[in-house]
């Protein structure tokens, strides 16, 4: 049977003497994108910080001022960067607030790459890809030699000084899934601080005008700041950290180094400690 016509359609409605329906509303068009204003990209950069590592730095001042007041000295007092989250006779509870905090702390970067995608760039506009891998690891393993050797000994001498907590990098009941944990967590805090505070960072405050050398002192100050509650000699240690990884992006313009020099300095302070605290006498065991 032939499909009617719209004439046919207008008559059988009017035929009672009602009043045609009216024809379905069109699907509006979406709306182009409105350009960042100064005003506007720099809002962004404070919120994108605000739910990431701004709050982290906040959270690390409060602390640092609280050990500053404790009656024991720093080198007395510890600081541990990984805990378990439940006790040890439920290790599938602590295992599942481990993943869940993993997978969470990562949203800041996921919002990144949308609003760079917003802007008409992308996570590539970094150097945030795997387009490279065999020389981002590379050269993030040099990085990683260089910064974790001499990060390992700001600690040690600013400890032997009372300037620096004794640092636990694992303090994670023993369980079958501890070390996986920990090498997750090594590569979300590569990750989350490299795209974040210097990829995500340097790029929009390059946009806002500012220059190289107040862009990477505003950078490493943040990623110092979050580490304050470690202490005063950490809090110098990752401010030189922070101005060495601005300079390897100025010059490679790629964030994937980083994250992997990062994630190999994590993994063998997590693991190693593992291994190492209270079996070598050279490393603090509080």
């Amino acid at each position: 049977m032939p499909e009617p016509t719209s004439d046919e359609r207008d008559r059988r409605f009017t035929d009672d003497g009602s009043e045609p329906p009216p024809p379905p509303p069109e699907a509006p068009a979406l709306l182009a994108a409105a350009p960042l204003t100064r005003r506007m990209l720099a809002g962004e950069v404070l919120l994108v910080l605000a739910l990431s590592l701004a709050a982290s730095a906040v959270a690390a001042l409060i602390s640092f001022v609280g050990s500053l007041t404790a009656p024991e000295e720093l080198a007395q007092q510890t600081a541990s960067l990984v805990g378990s989250q439940a006790s040890a006779e439920r290790p599938w509870l602590d295992l599942s607030r481990q993943l869940a905090s993993l997978v969470f702390s990562l949203a800041p970067v996921a919002l990144v790459v949308y609003l760079l995608h917003r802007s008409r760039e992308s996570a590539r506009t970094i150097g945030f890809d795997a387009t490279r891998p065999g020389r981002d690891l590379l050269g993030g393993a040099a990085l990683a030699a260089v910064i974790g050797g001499g990060g390992l000994v700001v600690y040690l001498v600013s400890y032997q000084l009372g300037l620096s907590v004794t640092v636990a990098p694992s303090s994670l009941n023993e369980h079958w899934w501890a070390v996986p944990v920990l090498l997750l967590q090594a590569v979300k805090n590569g990750v989350l601080e490299e795209v974040i505070v210097v990829g995500y960072l340097m790029l929009r405050l390059d946009r806002l005008g500012w220059s190289p050398m107040r862009a990477a002192v505003a950078s490493s100050l943040l990623r110092a700041s979050y580490h304050i509650y470690q202490g005063v000699g950490m809090f110098f240690g990752n401010l030189v950290m922070g101005l060495v990884f601005c300079w390897f992006y100025r010059r490679y313009g790629r964030v994937m180094p980083l994250v992997a020099a990062h994630s190999l300095i994590d993994i063998v302070a997590f693991v190693g400690s593992v291994y190492l605290i209270g079996h070598v006498d050279w490393l603090p065991t509080g």
